[in-house]
């Protein structure tokens, strides 16, 4: 025979009981979607030597959202700040405009940050292409483009992805930003994709990881060739070779023909040769995130 007492605490526990029965069927499925997402995505980990697993992508799968950060160039001339007669020039627009358009009909919002944050300054202003002047002519983005983020006003932990659109004034500005390249390498530590295109692998050259290796060491790239810096008349006017550099940080540079489009994905670096590359790099880079779709928010 049941006490008075016995009575009122079974009375309360319970409807508690089930409660917690309820929430741990519900937590016990949202693991078994989670787990599908993860067979899906651990192949594409495992062959490219991500040896995190399981674990690692559950955070990725869990935290991340459906931003992505552009870094664009503070610089304004194919020369160092004294030199007073160097040619004008910028971030390249349609290393902007065209991986731009693939992520937001993704269902991906941009922002931008430069090194010194603020305005930044346009080359290759081809307002013949259609995607170029759609970008240019809307408000909303040009004036997004005209006042960046500082580094400091970013938090790494809000983006899926860090693509550094190029132009060659990066070369000038891009190698030395410690606070980008700290933002770069949170983002991939978490699980989260690197890429760049053109010259803006740039950004990759001082880019290291909390072990201490250079991010691009023993993976794969693409970036503007020695050969194409010769066709363009700039070979002796950069300050430093992007291709060279990024084989003396133990990646290896894979070119392509000049001025044709070659996107080389490497775990979850993502890297193109120039201009043509453009799109082709904002595609591969949906490629990695579409297969952990679930987890983007």
């Amino acid at each position: 025979m049941q006490k008075d007492g016995e009575i009122v605490i079974a009375q309360w526990i319970w409807p508690f009981l089930g409660k917690v029965f309820v929430n741990f069927r519900h937590f016990e499925v949202q693991i078994k979607s989670s787990k599908m997402a993860f067979d899906e995505v651990r192949p594409v980990c495992v062959a490219q030597g991500d040896s995190r697993g399981h674990a690692h992508l559950f955070q990725r799968n869990q935290e991340m959202t459906k931003r992505i950060l552009f870094v664009l160039t503070s610089h304004d001339r194919k020369g160092p700040t004294e030199a007073a007669d160097a040619a004008p020039s910028g971030f390249y627009l349609s290393e902007v405009t065209h991986p731009h358009k693939v992520f937001t009909e993704a269902g991906f919002s941009v922002d931008f940050v430069s090194p010194k944050g603020g305005k930044t300054h346009v080359d290759g202003l081809e307002l013949g292409d259609a995607i170029n002047a759609a970008f240019w002519h809307d408000p909303e983005r040009r004036v997004a483009t005209e006042n960046t983020l500082a580094p400091s006003e970013v938090d790494p932990d809000a983006y899926a992805a860090i693509f550094y659109a190029g132009g060659h004034v990066t070369m000038w500005d891009f190698p030395d930003s410690t606070e980008l390249a700290a933002i770069a390498a949170r983002i991939y530590e978490r699980g989260g994709v690197v890429s760049a295109v053109c010259h803006g692998p740039a950004g990759l050259v001082n880019l290291k990881l909390a072990n201490g290796s250079y991010l691009v060491a023993g993976k794969e790239v693409s970036a503007f060739t020695n050969e194409e810096e010769r066709a363009v008349g700039l070979y002796d006017t950069v300050p430093f070779l992007l291709a060279d550099v990024l084989a003396e940080r133990g990646a290896k540079h894979l070119p392509g023909a000049n001025f044709q489009a070659q996107v080389v994905v490497s775990e979850r670096l993502v890297t193109g040769q120039n201009p043509a590359s453009a799109k082709g790099v904002a595609a591969a880079v949906l490629s990695l995130l579409s297969s952990d779709s679930d987890g983007w928010k």
